[in-house]
């Protein structure tokens, strides 16, 4: 798919404890506002109720018009029929989940220096991500704060593959982070007001001035 893929200019990642709202219920949110890409992320639930929120967050996702990617675990993005499978860099190949997923699957990959996203950007993968671009609070044990000069190098050394950047992004930064080169931002506290209130300054289309 990587050709024909195009990221959105914000890219929303779920949290149920940021959002205090399921999986399901902010995929919902994210599609009324119009998002079109939505990553189902959790690093908490046992792989049953895992499997179980994200087929009714997806069945939400394809009521809605959204693709649906699951962060980590390319069993339940294959066990629910997800769009695809964002990996990190201790997740299955993306040689593998590529065989498993098949060739219409997006598949994502984190990247938090230039030598893993150069690395990266030969894979079979769709997106490259990198960060944290700012400090972060949503990650255990975060890696070294990449900046908006990393972002610059890695979009100079990954050549065209579609970037998204993320780590400490909000409405108030996303788009100085867009104009250093990522073609996406993905957002996950920066979304919330408070929990279950979308933030009042947050848009899917970024202003361009």
């Amino acid at each position: 798919m990587r050709g024909s893929f195009r990221l959105p200019p914000v890219y929303p990642i779920t949290d149920t404890q940021i959002s205090g709202l399921s999986h399901a219920e902010q995929i919902a949110l994210f599609a009324a506002g119009g998002a079109t890409l939505v990553q189902l992320r959790e690093k908490r639930a046992a792989p049953l109720k895992f499997y179980e929120e994200a087929k009714a967050a997806l069945a939400v996702a394809n009521e809605r018009g959204l693709q649906l990617i699951i962060n980590d675990r390319v069993d339940i993005a294959l066990a629910v029929g997800a769009g695809g499978v964002h990996l990190g860099q201790d997740d299955l190949p993306a040689e593998a989940a590529r065989r498993l997923l098949g060739d219409d699957a997006i598949i994502g990959c984190s990247t938090h220096s230039v030598a893993q996203a150069l690395a990266a950007s030969s894979l079979p993968i769709d997106y490259l991500a990198v960060g944290p671009i700012f400090r972060t609070g949503t990650k255990e044990n975060p890696d070294p704060v990449v900046g908006l000069d990393g972002l610059r190098t890695v979009r100079e050394a990954a050549g065209s593959i579609p970037l998204v950047a993320i780590g400490g992004i909000t409405p108030a930064n996303g788009l100085e982070v867009l104009q250093a080169g990522a073609d996406s931002v993905a957002m996950i506290s920066g979304l919330w007001s408070q929990p279950g209130v979308l933030s009042s300054t947050f848009r899917l289309s970024p202003p361009t001035s």
